[in-house]
């Protein structure tokens, strides 16, 4: 196959790839209830609605003052029909990176009375549907937070070129109405392995992986989640003991925290929680 059939192949290709989006845009229309928050189904080709979005009351996210107010200015710009980046959130586990997104999104909801901020979450595995969703999002006149949960990519996959073209809007104009955030372990959204791999065995060696590594650069903002001291730690799970009264004694309290940290290996505010559960199952107080 000579270079003119090859790009005959593509145009084919692309072709039938834009007819099928007409087709499905025809076909489907997605629809909006009155919920703020969705779950993206793209088997279904729906939003289905959730009606208690499981999001914390922000002022019990310890520790990350600074990425907290950083995240609900950008969201409040976004919400009011200003500028707004896109965002990923990486870092340690457990440290509250999907409950930041949630916990904003519910006091962006909770203050803003003219605009309709809605969050839909959306799989990794159905990024590659993006465009589709998009493209009927653009109909309504609320503004969408895109939101994936734990995005990652390993070797092997072509997705996070699709991401690539949808962060900057490709050959279409970006939409104002739409902001996408994410949360990774990784800072580059690839294991490092994936990148030194490439360095490696490619012919243009960093070409190839600045390639990979610019995914992450169509995020106008990082935020970094780091694994918290003792102090923070305790600081978490006294601030949860006092919203939900937990009746014990603050030394107490701390001794068995400690102990529960010590018995999981780690340190985190997910940690934290789950310490919280057992101590409020003990005194019999639900939360």
């Amino acid at each position: 196959m000579n270079m003119n059939d090859k790009i005959l192949s593509l145009l084919e290709r692309a072709t039938k790839a834009l007819e099928k989006i007409s087709k499905l845009n025809n076909e489907h229309k997605i629809k909006i209830s009155e919920e703020n928050g969705y779950l993206w189904s793209a088997q279904k080709f729906e939003l289905i609605p959730i009606k208690n979005i499981n999001a914390i009351d922000i002022n019990l996210l310890k520790g990350i003052d600074h990425t907290k107010s950083i995240l609900i200015e950008n969201t409040s710009q976004f919400s009011d029909g200003y500028p707004a980046n896109n965002v990923l959130l990486w870092g340690a586990r457990g440290m509250g990176k999907s409950s930041l997104v949630k916990s904003v999104h519910r006091e962006i909801c909770s203050k803003s009375k003219n605009n309709r901020l809605i969050l839909i979450e959306i799989f990794r595995d159905d990024i590659k549907t993006l465009p589709l969703l998009m493209s009927q999002l653009n109909n309504f006149k609320h503004r969408f937070i895109i939101f994936c949960d734990d995005l990652s990519f390993d070797n092997n996959e072509n997705n996070y070129k699709s991401l690539k073209t949808i962060l900057d809007g490709g050959i279409t104009e970006r939409t104002e109405n739409i902001i996408f955030y994410a949360t990774s372990n990784r800072r580059h959204l690839m294991p490092r392995s994936m990148i030194e791999n490439e360095k490696s065995t490619s012919i243009s060696p960093s070409e190839s992986a600045e390639e990979k590594i610019s995914l992450s650069d169509r995020f106008g903002l990082w935020l970094g989640f780091y694994q918290c001291s003792q102090d923070d730690y305790l600081n978490i799970i006294r601030s949860y003991a006092s919203y939900f009264n937990l009746k014990i004694k603050d030394k107490q309290l701390k001794e068995l925290a400690i102990e529960w940290s010590v018995t999981r290996g780690s340190r985190s505010g997910r940690v934290a929680w789950q310490f919280i559960q057992d101590i409020a199952g003990k005194l019999k107080t639900k939360l």
